[in-house]
């Protein structure tokens, strides 16, 4: 490495998107709320589809994390994470806070990626509750029932939004809640749920529900066609039993715990921190979020003061650290 690396708190990183929202993140972070600023994309390496930096993060010293990655990989991210995923950070983490109901869409996988979009990765994701702000906070994932593809088809055909919404299982959330949605799952986050979303680096959104959402078709398929992108949509039913495996309630909060059902691993992992008073840290690149309070991130070399509403991206060179305070962090890393 040319330099020591330290972890880098970040500024907001907001790229304007279809739908409103936003005014949890300006809570959170301290900053103006945007009325169509409902993400704010961390430590991000992943430009947004068809674009070329737009939601690329920047460090306070002008690069692009992007970068200064692939300037120093070994330094960034380990040895052992570039013999399995490359230079590539293997995760995205977003602040996400749903001002209106998102639209029913879906993901593809690793697969599907490869073969339609030329990219090593799909996009499975997985949602931290961390607020709500309306009287139902609910999200939408799987069908309740299995579904023959040529309803579905006919559902997309005539924008029939009602059908898709009610064939959709409506899970009730509260902060503590995660959910892990898997490539293909359709799904939908409701109105009034503030989420910290991990996936993997990619911005594949296949959007069923597009009208009064998208400009045009051609949005919601990107360009592959519905024929084509439906292949990849998982059309079997998710009861109760089989939703609960996607789902876990961890508790208060403000208390340690692992955060992310059994799918999410192979994907990204996530835990919320809450020294008593330290908790020590080994190496990894990682995103951490601090929800609640405030505290220090110390490595060897240096301390980093930390307080609700930064968002921190940690080098693998940085070290063992040892974060300590009243503070409560998410930390978001990629697989194992």
């Amino acid at each position: 490495m040319a330099v020591p690396l330290e972890p880098i708190i970040l500024p907001a990183n907001q790229p304007p998107q279809f739908y409103r929202g936003g005014a949890a993140i300006a809570d959170l972070r301290g900053g103006d709320a945007r009325e169509y600023g409902p993400e704010d994309w961390v430590a991000s390496t992943t430009s947004m589809f068809a674009s070329d930096t737009d939601g690329l993060s920047r460090l306070p010293d002008g690069r692009w994390l992007r970068d200064a990655v692939c300037d120093d990989p070994r330094g960034w991210l380990g040895d052992a994470h570039l013999r399995r995923f490359g230079d590539s950070t293997a995760l995205l983490v977003k602040l996400l806070d749903a001002g209106q109901r998102l639209p029913v869409h879906f993901h593809p996988d690793d697969r599907f990626a490869r073969a339609h979009f030329d990219s090593h990765f799909g996009k499975t994701e997985a949602w931290i509750v961390v607020g709500t702000s309306s009287e139902d906070p609910t999200v939408y994932t799987g069908f309740r029932e299995t579904q023959s593809p040529d309803t579905v088809r006919d559902w997309v055909r005539d924008q029939d939004a009602p059908s898709m919404l009610e064939a959709l299982n409506a899970v009730p959330v509260a902060p503590g809640d995660t959910v892990v949605i898997p490539a293909g799952l359709p799904h939908a986050i409701g109105a009034g749920v503030f989420v910290v979303e991990l996936q993997q680096p990619t911005d594949f959104s296949l959007t069923m529900e597009w009208r009064d959402f998208l400009d045009s078709p051609e949005k919601g398929h990107l360009g592959i066609g519905f024929d084509t992108a439906l292949q990849v949509l998982d059309t079997s039913g998710w009861d109760a039993e089989r939703l609960s495996t996607l789902v876990r309630h961890t508790g208060e909060p403000d208390t340690a715990a692992e955060l992310l059902a059994a799918p999410a691993d192979g994907f990204f992992r996530a835990d919320r921190l809450r020294p008593r008073p330290t908790t020590t840290l080994a190496p990894s690149f990682a995103v951490l979020v601090v929800v609640d309070g405030g505290g220090a991130l110390a490595s060897e070399r240096a301390a980093v003061p930390v307080s609700r509403g930064d968002t921190v991206v940690v080098p693998y060179g940085a070290g063992e650290l040892e974060l300590s305070g009243d503070v409560t962090v998410i930390r978001c890393r990629p697989p194992a």
